[in-house]
């Protein structure tokens, strides 16, 4: 089929730039004025043709022109509404053009280029999950392998772990109300919030014959606090 016109085919159904077939059709009017009385037989923005602006081609440079891509089924009216020879032999070449898209053959062409660009989307994804699983695993791990021992850290312990400093860590806990200070300045958890975040244990120290209470972190406040300390970042 030789080509009268160029199609293109860079959006989901083939057209046709307005003013080019403007001129291939010899129309003596302004495109502006010629477009906008074709438009008035019905066709829609959006459906049956889109505009865009072209740089202009002088060397001295000028205003930007509108330019639209009209669809073929466009296309073809206007050729018909031409009532010329012209307008006859482009209509034709216009259907010979529909008819070859429309063809089982093309219909399964594009119906195997958007599966393989459907796959080639899903192994993007897969691959970017893959890359932050394995970023996470570690972490995840870690975190797993404290749950099994149920390991309880101090605040100074759990801030190294978390990758903070320990004055920022305490800070944001007592910021959410997850503890307080007491009146001799001991961190104790606020009941309403622990849930099993915090554990208070009587400690002693053999060396300096200290005893009391100690508020120590579980493996469920320390994943805890990592993830709404994510967030807050």
């Amino acid at each position: 089929m030789n080509d009268l016109i160029a199609i293109n085919y860079d959006t989901d159904k083939p057209t046709v730039s307005g003013r080019e077939l403007h001129e291939a059709l010899g129309v003596k009017d302004h495109y502006t004025d010629w477009f906008k009385r074709m438009c008035e037989y019905g066709f829609d923005d959006g459906e049956d043709y889109m505009g865009f602006s072209e740089k202009s081609d002088k060397p001295t440079g000028g205003r930007p022109s509108t330019d639209h891509q009209l669809t073929i089924p466009m296309a073809k009216e206007i050729c018909m509404l031409q009532r010329n020879e012209k307008g006859k032999q482009f209509r034709q070449y216009f259907i010979k053009v529909e008819e070859a898209w429309n063809s089982p053959e093309m219909i399964m062409k594009r119906a195997l280029d958007y599966a393989n660009e459907s796959v080639k989307k899903l192994q993007i994804q897969v691959s970017t999950l893959t890359v932050d699983n394995e970023i996470m695993k570690p972490k995840t791990d870690y975190f797993d392998e404290l749950v099994e021992r149920n390991t309880l850290t101090s605040f100074r312990e759990t801030a190294k772990q978390l990758e903070v400093k320990e004055k920022s860590f305490i800070k944001f806990l007592l910021d959410h109300k997850y503890i307080y200070r007491d009146g001799k300045g001991k961190i104790m958890p606020y009941a309403d919030k622990n849930n099993g975040l915090f554990e208070v244990k009587e400690s002693f120290n053999e060396k300096t014959q200290w005893s009391g209470t100690q508020t120590l972190i579980t493996p469920k406040g320390r994943e805890t606090f990592r993830l709404l300390m994510l967030k807050a970042m």
